[in-house]
């Protein structure tokens, strides 16, 4: 080893103090983030207690609703007419269906594209 490193390696007394500093630093970081998260906490409203939670409704539970939805239809251009733009359609609506069976998948078919089955043929 070179002189140059042996002095490197040497303890310095600047170098103790610099880590001492640094550790005080963090640890006032750290003290700051208490105090700041402590008075934040504190102006937040209260916890609310047991009795003012929600309830049941008298009735009981709600149930979901289940019902089949279709889409609204698009209009139809007349034979010899401009085609509507998009920006002339509104959004896409649905309506609720007056078929209450619920679709099912074809027999034989996978249900789900790319789940290998045959499809429906």
């Amino acid at each position: 080893m070179s002189t140059a490193s042996m002095q490197l390696a040497d303890a310095s007394g600047l170098l103790s103090l610099g880590m001492f500093g640094v550790g005080v630093v963090l640890l006032a970081v750290l003290a700051g983030s208490f105090w700041l998260g402590n008075r934040i906490r504190s102006e937040e409203p209260p916890r609310p207690k047991p009795e003012e939670q929600p309830h049941l409704p008298m009735g009981g539970p709600v149930h979901e609703i289940r019902e089949n939805r279709e889409p609204e239809e698009i209009p139809k251009t007349p034979k010899g007419e401009r085609p509507l733009t998009p920006y002339e359609l509104s959004n896409s609506q649905t309506r609720a269906s007056a078929d209450k069976k619920r679709p099912r998948w074809s027999k034989g078919s996978s249900g789900s594209f790319g789940g290998g089955g045959l499809g429906a043929h």
